[in-house]
């Protein structure tokens, strides 16, 4: 990025930090579209996936944080997977209106597959193994001061 020095430099593509993250996360997406593939499930789906793998059944404000998705983004990804049987919303025992999110049968296989979707993606961002981890790192950080803010 060039140092902006007047008002209309500010409007130009090359000097957005926005843009390089947006192109680099949407070319990212699409190259998970071919290991995904043979799961049935796009990218979004998969990010529900692992996070019921690792954190197990929760309630779909839960899994919203996590995911940082709003419900109105969620709610229809979740149906989804419930109707291709992967997941199952719980209605509680209570009269609480929570539904918590849980794993089928099936969802929990589903794992066995997933684990070659890491391998066949690494080198999908054509950079040194240090670079990604400080990349990672700075992502991370700047998500969690966002987030710290609202």
């Amino acid at each position: 990025m060039q140092d902006v020095e007047t008002k209309s430099d500010a409007l130009l593509l090359e000097n957005q930090l926005c843009f390089p993250l947006y192109a680099c996360a949407k070319e990212v997406v699409r190259q998970y579209r071919k290991p995904l593939e043979p799961l049935g499930i796009t990218y979004t789906q998969y990010l529900v996936m692992m996070a019921l793998w690792e954190y197990g059944r929760m309630t779909e404000r839960q899994l919203g944080r996590i995911l940082h998705l709003e419900s109105s983004t969620l709610a229809p990804l979740l149906k989804r997977l419930e109707n291709q049987g992967l997941i199952d919303r719980i209605a509680p025992e209570s009269r609480a209106k929570k539904l918590f999110i849980d794993l089928t049968e099936k969802g929990r296989a589903m794992k066995r597959q997933a684990v070659e979707v890491p391998e066949a993606m690494r080198g999908c961002i054509p950079l040194e193994k240090e670079e990604l981890l400080t990349l990672k790192d700075i992502l991370c950080k700047a998500v969690a001061r966002m987030h710290s803010e609202t």
